[in-house]
């Protein structure tokens, strides 16, 4: 049985994962496109998701938790890391002779899978208040931007 303690670090560690593989992919996006406002907030994005990596990193060290140290076997590559991974991985191929709204598209994935990790995240009956207060918070950050980024690609089409 998970404790509250595993519970939270488990959260912490797949979500700063996310987080941190959403920053390489927004940063890659950022290079791929041709639309010099795009650029510029896919660059923005990249350096919100390093941030929200930094912070849920900060909190889960003030609350007492290692993260580095929760990659048990069945957390080792989590469904929704693996996934946002993959959902990230596809922008390098999105890059190379495609247009905005492929690399958009990409970004667009990513944002979801993440969603999805944040929504199961905050799921969790087990994680205290001030977890569930910074989770909130970053979840509507990434829903933000996602409904951004499907906006502009509704717009480069």
């Amino acid at each position: 049985m998970t404790t509250n303690t595993e519970t939270a670090a488990r959260a912490y560690n797949d979500l700063v994962e996310i987080n941190k593989t959403g920053a390489k992919g927004y940063q890659e996006a950022a290079e791929g496109v041709s639309n010099p406002q795009l650029k510029s907030e896919l660059s923005r994005l990249s350096q919100q998701r390093a941030q929200f990596a930094s912070e849920l990193t900060q909190q889960a060290s003030q609350l007492g938790l290692n993260i580095e140290n929760t990659n048990t076997v069945e957390g080792l590559l989590t469904d929704a890391a693996a996934a946002v991974h993959h959902g990230w991985i596809n922008i390098k191929s999105a890059i190379t002779g495609q247009n905005d709204t492929a690399i958009l598209g990409e970004c667009e994935t990513g944002d979801s899978v993440a969603l999805q990790a944040y929504e199961t995240a905050l799921k969790s009956a087990n994680l205290p208040a001030e977890v569930q207060s910074v989770l909130q918070q970053q979840h509507g950050q990434v829903l933000q931007a996602k409904n951004w980024i499907t906006q502009q690609k509704a717009q480069a089409k």
